[in-house]
């Protein structure tokens, strides 16, 4: 990495300027400033934004990973003997019955930081679909204040937020579906968050967390909820993309890789 970008990386964490940042590269993973948190974004199937993962959690050497795709209970089964084993892992976690694209994408991420402690951020689906007609603050239960879920959004970000999902699903949700997608969203949001809090206060970090690019917003994410949660924590957001998100890409840091070959996400839909 040039003398250039690391005094720049370092520059933008010393003035705190950080809603909207800087695109980096892929050296640029491995010069991240210091930090409580790092919370890596990723395009779910997207392997290149695996390998980057994987590359910044090897420069970040965290105490402990986050990932949204596992369970609190699905981390506790993660044994030392089961990290020097991909299939062996995979198994013990019910990976295959999940839903998450292929494992071998992720394995990297672990072996990455062999000695980082395992959390699982996900909440139950039961719970989820809860939020979508109760709202996210029952749902979430005994600390929701202090992740913002008792806060009404504003109308314009609720409206935004609302165009968000129906973009995510290609147009397809009924309108009145929209105000309970987004009730989820702030769920998850917020567990994701209070997951990487425990992390912290088991280990004193720093932290990674392993998410969509979404969750890793700056204005809405968990970056927002931990800022309400855990006010003294320095967090960094890295969103990753598969085309250039715009000048106000809402992360600390961003990056763009190529796509990969999917089918038509829209095509079920359909």
């Amino acid at each position: 990495m040039n003398q250039r970008l690391a005094g720049y990386l370092c520059a933008v964490l010393l003035a705190a300027v950080p809603v909207w940042a800087a695109e980096i590269g892929t050296d640029g993973l491995q010069a991240l400033p210091p930090a409580d948190v790092v919370i890596l974004g990723e395009v779910h199937d997207n392997i290149f934004h695996h390998e980057n993962q994987a590359r910044a959690v090897g420069a970040i050497a965290p105490r402990a990973l986050v990932f949204e795709m596992l369970a609190p209970e699905q981390a506790a089964r993660i044994t030392p003997a089961l990290r020097d084993d991909p299939a062996a892992l995979e198994r013990a976690l019910g990976w295959n019955a999940s839903g998450w694209p292929d494992f071998g994408m992720y394995f990297p991420i672990f072996a990455a930081a062999p000695k980082a402690a395992i959390f699982g951020g996900a909440l139950p689906r039961a719970a989820v679909r809860r939020a979508m007609t109760d709202g996210p603050a029952p749902v979430f239960g005994q600390g929701a204040a202090r992740y913002g879920l008792t806060d009404q959004l504003p109308p314009d970000e609720e409206a935004a937020r609302a165009d968000d999902q129906q973009s995510a699903h290609c147009g397809a949700l009924p309108e009145a579906a929209l105000p309970g997608m987004v009730a989820a969203q702030r769920l998850r949001d917020a567990g994701l968050a209070r997951a990487v809090v425990a992390a912290m206060d088991a280990t004193g970090g720093p932290v990674v967390l392993i998410t969509g690019t979404a969750h890793a917003r700056n204005d809405r994410g968990v970056p927002r909820a931990l800022a309400r949660a855990a006010p003294d924590l320095r967090v960094i957001s890295v969103g990753q993309y598969e085309s250039d998100p715009g000048p106000l890409a809402p992360h600390d840091f961003w990056l763009v890789t190529d796509p990969v070959a999917r089918p038509d996400p829209c095509a079920a839909f359909r």
